[in-house]
């Protein structure tokens, strides 16, 4: 069944497992498919709170019949594919926005962050990610306000024009990380004060203390690690003096 086209069955099975608030990979197993193909029809059909299996399945239909009466030519919004085969940059989108959503990034901000990471560039406009993701603006503005507070994407001035670009480097995995630790180092210190006041003999307090010490010692051991395979996987040349 894996690479057949959806059934009107498959579709009332989707339809139904997003009414179980189900996830993705859960209705993929239940109808024998691949979770990007769960992901890709949804996304393509009014995402998870708009999606109707009969509308779904006349769509398909449809577009199948243009698919053989019209020669395909190339998308102005996905230029930024490097040549790809749209499909394909389609399937490994899906996976990944599956994956985050699973690690707990709500589903725009997993389009949003999945699309810039797909691209070759690692960059688009708000208007590139409107078509490409088919939302409105209002839309990918709130994600890219979220992205950027979570450090994992970076505004960019468009060479070409007054737009913003919004940018994701290969530093996107460290800056988190890097960003994650200092949040976890305001909620140890947070812990230590209330423990403080509590009282370091109470059981409050010492369960405060502890969770304070906890969070220290791994945050110090994360961010040693991260520095140390940083300088080893950075893409970026190393800066040189003047005198080199």
């Amino acid at each position: 069944m894996p690479g057949e086209r959806l059934t009107p069955q498959d579709r009332q099975q989707i339809a139904a497992g997003l009414r179980e608030e189900l996830t993705y990979a859960a209705i993929g197993r239940r109808i024998g498919r691949p979770t990007s193909t769960v992901t890709r029809e949804v996304m393509r059909n009014g995402g998870p709170r708009g999606y109707h299996a009969e509308a779904a399945h006349r769509a398909s239909t449809r577009h199948a019949r243009q698919r053989r009466t019209i020669a395909p030519t190339p998308s102005p919004g996905r230029a930024d594919l490097g040549g790809r085969d749209p499909r394909l940059v389609d399937e490994v989108d899906a996976q990944s926005m599956e994956l985050m959503i699973q690690a707990g990034l709500p589903q725009m901000m997993a389009r949003v962050l999945a699309s810039l990471f797909t691209t070759d560039s690692g960059s688009l406009t708000s208007a590139e990610l409107v078509r490409r993701l088919h939302v409105s603006p209002a839309s990918i503005s709130k994600a890219i306000g979220y992205l950027e507070n979570q450090a994992l994407i970076k505004r960019e001035r468009d060479p070409h024009s007054r737009a913003e670009r919004y940018a994701i480097d290969d530093d996107v995995a460290f800056q988190s990380i890097m960003a994650s630790a200092r949040n976890q180092t305001q909620i140890a210190e947070v812990c230590k004060i209330a423990a403080q006041k509590l009282g370091p003999i109470t059981p409050a307090g010492a369960r405060l203390e502890n969770t304070s010490q906890f969070l220290l010692h791994v945050i110090d051991d994360l961010v040693r690690s991260a520095q140390h395979w940083h300088k080893i996987y950075s893409t970026r040349p190393p800066k040189t003096s003047a005198t080199d």
